[in-house]
């Protein structure tokens, strides 16, 4: 008899950050994470994340949202069904279930997680193998102060953390935005890198205007200066200036990284598991940019551990990104829910080992920062 779905459990855990951190369209003071605990009929768990940004300020989903949508909508088309078929499970899920990218995420995470514990191999090795265990993470200085950002990044540097750093900006007027950001690059100098997230702030004559002064100043990455639905406009910013523009809104999956080839736009490309629905909708977005000759960068919605290490074990299959990786999310929490915390080091973070995802809830942390 084949193992089955048996029981999936959804909790919202609440975990404060290290700082305020700012956004164009919210500033964050806690994040909301929706665990998912799948139990199969052979008695192994899989568990997954579900994790936006600052409730509905980022997106359609909310982590409210998220989990009465598994609980209500998706979580019945899954229990009873066999364990092993993900590929099957996913399409179940798209047939009968409209967007909730995030939420059905999580429940690819849970179950790819699952089935490597039940193979005795880690998820990167389900998905043919590991070539790269150590990929580069970036920091994001998003305090808002100048200062406080610039000795906020020569502390990382010190500390051997992180050697390239990412700006939010765009909840500012244009001139101040760009004067903090050119301030911060002058201060680190050739140390680091620099790159900043405009969230879909501009408009396209505020982006040609601001885009020139951070070109100017020595910015590597212009991250989605124009609204997502945008495309022409990118792709004619794109085209305009030296800097390249990352497309991340703009690009959720591989038909719209294929609409933006196809329009002409170079640059690259931010991959989320959120985003796309999972590891291999993904996935498959970054071999339509490899295909098309488009950076890759790993991006994160700041997941906690369990999503990070999702996103970990699908960068790890593809060659070495272009433009590294944001997968800080638990760095910016003052807490974890997990056993072992991944191993920041040297720049960078390590691939974690062991069956599934290679994580182990921490039980107890789990019980103090569920919501009640």
């Amino acid at each position: 008899m084949s193992t089955v779905i048996q029981h999936i459990e959804t909790l919202l855990v609440d975990l404060p950050t290290i700082r305020p951190h700012k956004l164009s369209m919210t500033t964050m003071a806690c994040q909301t994470m929706v665990i998912v605990r799948m139990r199969h009929s052979d008695g192994i768990e899989g568990i997954g994340e579900g994790t936006t940004i600052g409730g509905l300020a980022y997106g359609p989903e909310s982590p409210e949202s998220i989990k009465r949508n598994i609980d209500t909508y998706l979580a019945p088309l899954l229990v009873g069904q066999p364990s092993n078929n993900v590929h099957q499970l996913r399409a179940r899920l798209n047939r009968h279930a409209r967007g909730n990218m995030i939420a059905k995420s999580a429940l690819e995470t849970a179950l790819l997680d699952a089935q490597g514990k039940r193979l005795g191999l880690s998820v990167a090795e389900l998905l043919g193998g590991v070539r790269q265990d150590h990929l580069p993470v970036l920091w994001t200085l998003a305090s808002g102060d100048t200062a406080k950002d610039i000795d906020e990044a020569m502390l990382r540097l010190e500390q051997r953390r992180h050697c390239d750093f990412k700006l939010k900006i765009g909840a500012n007027p244009v001139d101040q935005d760009v004067r903090h950001v050119a301030a911060i690059k002058e201060a680190l100098g050739d140390r680091a890198s620099v790159r900043v997230d405009v969230n879909q702030a501009w408009d396209e004559s505020t982006a040609v205007r601001g885009i020139q002064v951070l070109q100017d100043a020595g910015i590597e990455l212009i991250e989605q200066p124009i609204g997502a639905r945008e495309h022409a406009g990118l792709v004619r910013l794109a085209n305009r200036f030296n800097v390249p523009m990352l497309a991340d809104e703009a690009v959720q999956d591989a038909r719209d990284g294929l609409d933006l080839v196809c329009g002409g736009f170079s640059g690259a490309f931010a991959l989320k598991i959120a985003k796309s629905g999972g590891i291999y909708g993904v996935l498959e977005l970054a071999h339509v940019a490899q295909a098309a000759g488009i950076g890759l960068y790993g991006g994160t919605l700041l997941e906690g551990t369990i999503g990070t290490a999702a996103s970990l074990h699908a960068w790890a299959t593809l060659p070495a990104m272009a433009w590294g990786t944001e997968m800080f999310g638990p760095l910016l929490l003052q807490d974890d829910i997990v056993v072992t915390p991944l191993n920041y080091t040297e720049f960078g973070v390590a691939l974690p080992k062991g069956a599934g995802l290679g994580i182990t809830l921490d039980e107890d942390k789990l019980v103090h920062y569920s919501r009640k």
